[in-house]
């Protein structure tokens, strides 16, 4: 057996072993590349060479540039504003998550905007009631065919374009892949609206992050913060401005409890001297009292966000629910609402039993859990506090309760000079990567520790062990036998032929190895089939990075596919029920419209 057929043998086994679904699909991978190696078709340098590709560096760092955006709560803001604008109506809901999926995709890649938008759709989801199966693939596929609105939607669109330079003819713009994009993305969001909801299965899975978005509220209800929490602030003529903020009394106004006191313009919830005119005290408690303190002591209603739970998060601050574990040192100690734990935390409420122990003092013991408020510093710092068990994760809440946080104007200076560089071709797609997820760290919009877990190594192991595949199949002399049969097939003057049997053949690459991948594969076969059957090459290669994105059949087809699967509860089978059509129509679509924009 030559090394073409051999490699070829080896691709039906990769296919085989995927469809199987026994294995995980990064052992795949491995093994694809250490088979590679120990059949001869590729050396040891080859079969290694996939992990360090510059493609697997663009996408790594895509990963961190995305979750500087959504860490600073820029999609958080996104997804409420949707939600204000397209209401709790499922269909509608979906509709505008796929255009908003699509937009932000051509800004940063599939992979990329998928990865952003995950967890607010995920939240989204649970916030109407819905099944996050029936939305999840959707959004993935509007990925793709948003990635074929601009040049910088896909690094596929790259790799045509410069084809097209190499064979003779001009490259394409910038928005130039709009022309067949917008429709293809109109065609997929109507296919996902009229077929999804009876193709798609309706399962939850099991690793569905909690929605924390009315996390606020729950806390205030769950603790009795009767009439919930408010931002006062103190007036020139107040009668408490000179007074000691450790002296406060609020006896006289029963219910009402001294939450924290706040100077303007500090993050810090606490300040320990004298009162001044624009301090903020931040006061719990029924709202008759409220408004008696108000009148008493000369305030004002000072909120820089909505009324009641709202109080209790913002940029600066937020709140935590802690549970004192076994031999913990904090058993024994004594705590009490109001009083202050270190300098930037106050506790709120300490329960016990599933019950509110009150205003009184509590010697701790373990089990009773304690509501803090505080700085975020403060409150992340906990999750490495061994004295304390925390119940949801501070960056998870931060997530999805404060939209628009006070670095988000950083990530999307990153986010536009990245998307500069790729649209102007300064430096290499991996280079521009680099420097924006570099820039998240070092402007301090995400740690370094942020950086390492979001990304995706599974992905990565994928990508990297399935590079030398391709290698290998253009290397062997494969990919000329597919070509030679190809035109074989379609015969000479028949240029619609040509396009459909080329969609077909990307196409089919492309649901089990890497896009890019694919189109390094079969863009030298379309270049060559074009000028042996005398059509242009531009239509031909504007087909291929239509194929290119046409990676609906499999979830190893793209990372963004790969992504929704776990939040989605998705099987390997799953995806071609919706994809087959979709496909099909994007072949109609695409065969139907680039003749005319560009002519053979």
């Amino acid at each position: 057996m030559d090394p073409a057929e051999t490699s070829l043998v080896v691709l039906g086994a990769v296919i085989a072993l995927f469809v199987w679904n026994r294995l995980p699909v990064g052992a795949v991978a491995v093994l694809t590349a250490l088979t590679l190696y120990a059949t001869g078709l590729v050396d040891a340098d080859t079969a290694l060479a996939g992990f360090g590709d510059p493609v697997i560096v663009f996408i790594a760092s895509l990963f961190v540039v995305s979750e500087g955006i959504d860490a600073t709560g820029i999609t958080t803001w996104a997804g409420r504003a949707l939600t204000r604008r397209v209401g709790d109506d499922p269909v509608r809901l979906q509709v505008a998550v796929m255009l908003l999926c699509a937009v932000l995709t051509a800004l940063i890649t599939p992979n990329g905007a998928v990865a952003a938008l995950l967890p607010m759709v995920v939240v989204l989801v649970a916030r109407i009631k819905a099944t996050p199966s029936q939305m999840l693939l959707p959004v993935a596929f509007a990925a793709h065919a948003g990635s074929l609105l601009a040049l910088t939607g896909s690094p596929v669109n790259v790799i045509v374009s410069d084809a097209a330079v190499d064979a003779g003819a001009a490259a394409f713009g910038f928005l130039d892949y709009a022309v067949v994009g917008v429709p293809l993305v109109a065609v997929t969001v109507l296919l996902s609206v009229v077929l999804g909801r009876r193709l798609l299965p309706r399962r939850v899975a099991r690793d569905v992050p909690p929605n924390l978005a009315r996390h606020a509220q729950t806390l205030s209800d769950h603790y009795d913060l009767t009439g919930g929490v408010y931002r006062l602030r103190v007036r020139e003529r107040s009668p408490l401005v000179g007074s000691p903020s450790a002296d406060l009394d609020l006896a006289a106004y029963p219910g009402l409890t001294l939450v924290a006191v706040q100077s303007p313009g500090e993050p810090a919830p606490l300040v320990r001297g004298p009162l001044r005119a624009d301090d903020v005290l931040v006061v719990a408690g029924p709202a008759d009292q409220l408004s008696r303190l108000i009148v008493d002591q000369v305030l004002a209603v000072g909120m820089p966000g909505p009324a009641g739970p709202g109080g209790l998060l913002n940029r600066e601050v937020g709140v935590v629910e802690i549970v004192i574990p076994p031999r913990s040192p904090l058993v024994g100690e004594t705590f009490f609402p109001g009083m202050l734990r270190g300098p930037d935390l106050v506790v709120l409420a300490v329960r016990r039993y599933g019950r509110d122990r009150g205003p009184r003092h509590t010697a701790l013991a373990e089990g009773d859990t304690v509501l803090l408020h505080g700085t975020w510093p403060a409150i992340e710092a906990l999750t490495d506090d061994r004295d304390v068990l925390v119940v949801d994760s501070p960056d998870l809440i931060r997530r999805q309760s404060v939209p628009m946080g006070p670095r988000a104007g950083r990530a999307l200076a990153v986010l536009a000079g990245m998307v500069a560089l790729l649209a102007i071709g300064l430096v290499p797609p991996a280079i521009a990567g680099l420097l924006a997820a570099t820039a998240m760290v070092v402007l301090r919009v995400i740690t370094p520790q942020q950086a390492y877990r979001s990304v995706s190594w599974q992905t990565v192991v994928l990508i990297g062990g399935l590079i030398p595949l391709s290698t290998a199949i253009q290397d062997t002399g494969a990919a000329d036998l597919i070509a030679g049969a190809l035109i074989d097939a379609v015969g000479a003057g028949r240029p619609h032929l040509l396009l459909i049997g080329l969609f077909l053949l990307t196409a089919l690459l492309g649901q089990v190895i890497s896009n890019t991948a694919t189109a390094l594969i079969v863009v030298p076969v379309a270049v060559s089939a074009a000028l042996e059957t005398g059509v242009s090459p531009r239509p031909v290669l504007m087909l291929i990075a239509v194929a290119g994105a046409a990676s609906f059949l499999t979830p190893v087809a793209t990372p963004a596919n790969m992504m929704v699967m776990g939040p989605g509860g998705y099987r390997f089978g799953d995806y071609w029920k919706l994809g087959l059509p979709t496909m099909a129509a994007w072949l109609v679509v695409s065969v139907a419209v680039i003749p005319l924009v560009w002519p053979f």
